[in-house]
Order: structure tokens, then sequence, then C-alpha cells
């Protein structure tokens, strides 16, 4: 599956894949226009593989969906709330905009990382600190996101752990966000699980 598009100015794309031999898959991407020029970002990766999985991860969408205004930890709680009587899922969430401005939180082991272009080539500029636990089974008590400046042409990079972990340098920033996506599933895909990747490069405030 791969999907792209816009939001104000930040240009999206993911591409994944159910893990081989099965038809669908728990891993699943959220992209949502906030209204105010901002777009929210979600991956979700339910826990396992096949049907209950992706169970688990569409009822999060939904709530993501009716409650994009809201902040980041009210979003996981609510998400929280709705996956009870699931296996559970890791989710992490990212609001790119309104302003020059990165917001984002994650429970569990979806990675999501901040790329931008230095002097060398591209580089490391933020790796999101993940909280421990499952949501729809166990939250962290404490919930804080975390907020970093953004400047035009950064990208953010997330991933279920059906990606190998990659660094800055196999990452060609050059490129559209949907090659960047594309290339990094065929690339970095697991064999034993489902794979996700959601790429969005931040194009600059709205004016």
């Amino acid at each position: 599956m791969h999907e792209d598009g816009i939001i104000g100015r930040t240009e999206w794309s993911t591409a994944g894949r159910a893990l081989p031999g099965q038809e669908v898959s728990g891993d699943r991407a959220v992209i949502l226009d906030t209204g105010d020029g901002g777009a929210l970002f979600g991956v979700l990766d339910g826990l396992g593989h096949g049907a209950a999985a992706a169970d688990a991860a569409d009822r999060a969408m939904v709530i993501l969906s009716d409650n994009r205004g809201e902040p980041l930890d009210v979003l996981m709680v609510l998400c929280h709330r709705a996956m009870v009587e699931t296996r559970g899922a890791a989710v992490s969430l990212a609001l790119m905009g309104p302003g020059e401005t990165l917001q984002w939180l994650g429970v569990g082991n979806v990675e999501s990382r901040l790329l931008t272009l230095g002097p060398a080539g591209p580089e490391l500029r933020a790796t999101m600190l993940l909280t421990g636990g499952i949501v729809g089974y166990r939250l962290p008590s404490h919930l804080q996101p975390q907020t970093l400046p953004i400047r035009p042409g950064d990208l953010l990079l997330m991933a279920t752990d059906g990606i190998v972990s990659v660094g800055p340098e196999s990452i060609d920033l050059a490129r559209p966000a949907t090659a960047i996506a594309g290339d990094l599933l065929a690339r970095d895909a697991k064999d034993t699980d489902d794979a996700l990747v959601l790429a969005a490069r931040f194009r600059g405030a709205c004016p």
C-alpha cells in the first residue's frame, strides 16, 4: 500500500505491506489536516500481526480522525480507551505546524526521527523519546509531548519495527517524500513482521 499527498506546506507519503503470507497488515498510518495549517501524523503498530492487530490499529485511526484538534497527550489517552478490549498497539503521533514547530509523542516502539540537510549532507536533528507501554493495555501515567523547531526542508520519518532502523546517511533528502518512503520499504522491510514507513517534508510555514 502506498499513499501520498500535501497538507498545507507539508508533503507526505506512506508505504507499507503485511507480513509475507498475511492478507492484512496491523500497521497503519493516519494523516490528518488539522484545519489550521497543521498536519497530524500517526503511525500505529497493532500488537502481533493479522486481523486482530489490524482491529486494534483501526480503532485508534477512528479516534484520531474524530478528535484531530486535541493535544497529543489527550489523543493518546483517547486511543488507549478505545483499544482496551483489543491487543493494543504501539502509537507515535506527530503534529507538524501550523507554525515552524514539530510536536511529537510516542508509546511503544514506533520510531520517529527528524532529519535536516547539513553542510556535509543529511543530519539527524532529533529522535523521538519513546515511552514504554502498550496503548490499550498499559499506558504510562506521565505523557509529555516534546516540541522542537523545524525548518523548511526538514524531513520527518516514522517507522514501525518492521523496518530496519536506518541512519541519515542512507537518505537522499533531495528526493520527494514518495520516493523516500518507497525506497525504505523496499530496501529495509523485515521478512518477519508487518512494515510501514511514513515520510513528511516540511516545506515552510503557511503565509
